[in-house]
């Protein structure tokens, strides 16, 4: 069950568009996605800075709903393309934070709902050399990266979330596996048991392919 209580899956955009003409609704995608837009920012910019852009990002989603086109890409996935464009104009709160996984055990930023998702890789890939390796990539390839391995989207909705083709959204992941693979040669396969919405395989396709 995602945030909320809401039934499995993306929020009928029907919410949102019922907001245009009755703004109180708009608070019932808010209930539904917050804490998980929130903890996408907590692991990409730290807590004090993902209170401000979790909040903005909804600010700018009522803002522009009325823009929202629901046959280019599922409310959430707009919701996470908000999000990652918060976090490209805040681009030093997220090189401090990739700094200090570089510097402590990656552990102590883990919370819940997101340690499952570590423990799909090796401790040690996942400690100071990851930290590093993620603050050298190009911040392109690291938003695809992120959006598919920390948001879990697939790559059509990485491509809708950033208005971006699906090719590129391939591409960038290449060359972020590319990179990973150049850093951490020895990085463990993610868990063949959690099939990737993105094409029907497994986790370890993020990684490695």
């Amino acid at each position: 069950m995602p945030d909320g209580g809401a039934p499995t899956g993306f929020a009928v955009p029907e919410v949102l568009l019922a907001s245009r003409a009755d703004a109180d609704r708009f608070g019932e995608l808010f209930d539904r996605h917050f804490a998980t837009i929130y903890r996408y920012l907590h692991r990409r910019v730290g807590s004090d800075l993902a209170d401000e852009l979790g909040a903005e990002t909804f600010v700018r989603a009522f803002q522009h709903r009325d823009s929202y086109d629901p046959q280019r890409a599922p409310v959430r996935a707009w919701l996470f393309g908000i999000a990652t464009n918060l976090v490209r104009q805040h681009h030093r709160g997220e090189h401090r934070r990739l700094a200090a996984y570089a510097k402590a055990p990656f552990d102590r930023f883990q919370d819940e709902g997101t340690a499952a998702i570590d423990t799909r890789v090796s401790a040690d890939a996942l400690s100071a050399t990851l930290g590093c390796s993620l603050a050298t990539m190009r911040s392109q390839d690291r938003d695809v990266l992120l959006l598919i391995a920390w948001a879990d989207l697939t790559y059509a909705e990485v491509a809708a979330a950033l208005g971006t083709p699906i090719g590129t959204v391939r591409s960038r992941l290449a060359r972020a596996r590319q990179h990973i693979r150049r850093d951490l040669p020895d990085v463990n396969d993610w868990s063949a048991e959690n099939p990737t919405p993105a094409a029907g395989g497994t986790k370890g396709t993020v990684l490695h392919g």
